[in-house]
């Protein structure tokens, strides 16, 4: 195959057919909330057959899962500039921009009105698991670096983050300031480092 060949290929249908109907799901649950993806109504938005959603994803829980993680890895990057302060409020400042757009208040909106069926609950559980998993790693180089003490709980110290920034999109709905991601930070690292 030549390389002129091959550039034309990159992605190729499949990853167009990924991208419609991950964008569809996203869509409709800004929209209506999760409770209302539907994959027949998902295929139909996203212009693809019903049976390439189930074969890909199976039921719409892991649908919607991958969707939030999709979109969440493209709009929150994990920083790396080389101490734990930058890191977190590099985090916090890409949080607090993601849930300050439309789209992004939305999605969060409908994610905590969604009714609690246990398939949606284990859907949100993972969806969380793994970003957790994905961010733990500013943790991870900040134990090495001797920044913090080993045994540190990530999940715990991601949680503390990001709770007060969806509490102000969620439920004051007051905007982010330039310095509540340092403030923030700054908090965090004296309770860590005390």
């Amino acid at each position: 195959m030549t390389e002129e060949r091959a550039r034309r290929r990159t992605g190729g249908r499949s990853a167009r057919v990924r991208r419609a109907v991950l964008d569809a799901t996203l869509q409709t649950m800004a929209e209506h909330g999760p409770d209302a993806v539907r994959i027949p109504e998902v295929a139909r938005r996203a212009g693809v057959h019903e049976t390439s959603v189930y074969r890909r994803w199976g039921t719409r829980e892991r649908l919607v899962v991958d969707a939030l993680l999709t979109y969440s890895q493209e709009q929150l990057h994990i920083p790396d500039t080389g101490t734990l302060r930058g890191d977190l409020v590099g985090f916090a400042d890409s949080l607090a921009g993601y849930l300050d757009t439309p789209f992004g208040e939305a999605l969060v909106r409908s994610m905590s009105a969604a009714s609690d069926d246990q398939a949606l609950a284990q859907s949100r559980e993972e969806f969380w698991n793994t970003r957790f998993d994905l961010a733990r790693v500013m943790i991870d180089r900040a134990v090495a670096r001797g920044e913090i003490p080993e045994g540190t709980d990530p999940a715990f110290i991601l949680e503390t983050l990001i709770a007060p920034l969806h509490f102000r999109a969620l439920l004051t709905r007051r905007p982010h300031d330039g310095h509540l991601s340092s403030r923030l930070v700054d908090l965090l690292l004296a309770g860590l480092t005390r």
